[in-house]
């Protein structure tokens, strides 16, 4: 169990099939990928995968994007992990997630040769799944430092700043550099917030934080 979320543990024969999605998406293209081509990549015949993804294709591609971000979050979490305070954390989480984006070989695969499915799992489409895992995974750690409501409230708005600087990098800060993350971070986190073996303690979990709160 990390960050206080339960992975899924993917099967030998499902992380094949996966892995053979991303392979026949890179060769074909998204739309032109079917269940007999993931069959053949993966040598798992197509009984098999009804069996394992009920519902086909859709089913198989879903699983894939949760695969991926699953294994990006195992990733950040081992980062994360031991931060002693908030502000670490964060940029911890920061540069290891714009450096694992930028690594991320069949991303730039994907993103040269269909940039517009790739955008919409990075933009309208994906954004909401990907903040519901960043939540889930991370808002754990940062609860060791704010309260849930504004631990949630911080995850989101450090995932869409994420997405947002790949997408579109700045020219003044690079947030795959350390010191550059950290200059850009602080003025917005308090740099003595420590962990505490005490939670922390929501005063109105119901009352969702305003950006001011979270920066002051």
């Amino acid at each position: 169990m990390l960050g206080g979320t339960e992975r899924r543990a993917w099967t030998d024969t499902e992380i094949r099939v996966l892995q053979a999605v991303a392979t026949c998406c890179e060769r074909w293209g998204i739309e032109k990928v079917t269940v007999d081509d993931i069959a053949r990549q993966s040598g798992v015949s197509r009984a098999t995968l009804y069996r394992m993804f009920p519902g086909g294709r859709e089913v198989i591609f879903d699983a894939h994007r949760v695969y991926e971000l699953d294994r990006f979050f195992a990733v950040l979490l081992e980062q994360v992990d031991a931060a002693p305070t908030l502000e670490e954390l964060l940029v911890r989480a920061v540069t290891c997630a714009t450096r694992e984006l930028r690594n991320d070989e069949h991303l730039a695969v994907m993103l040269a040769s269909e940039p517009g499915a790739i955008l919409g799992e990075l933009t309208v489409a994906g954004v909401p799944r990907i903040t519901r895992m960043a939540s889930a995974y991370l808002t754990p750690f940062v609860e060791d430092f704010l309260p849930r409501a504004q631990a949630r409230a911080l995850i989101d708005l450090v995932a869409r700043l994420v997405i947002s600087y790949f997408l579109s990098p700045s020219d003044h800060v690079d947030l795959g550099d350390d010191e550059q993350a950290r200059a850009f971070l602080s003025p917005f986190v308090p740099p003595s917030t420590r962990r505490t073996d005490s939670p922390v303690t929501d005063p109105d979990p119901a009352t969702e934080p305003s950006l001011t709160e979270l920066t002051t």
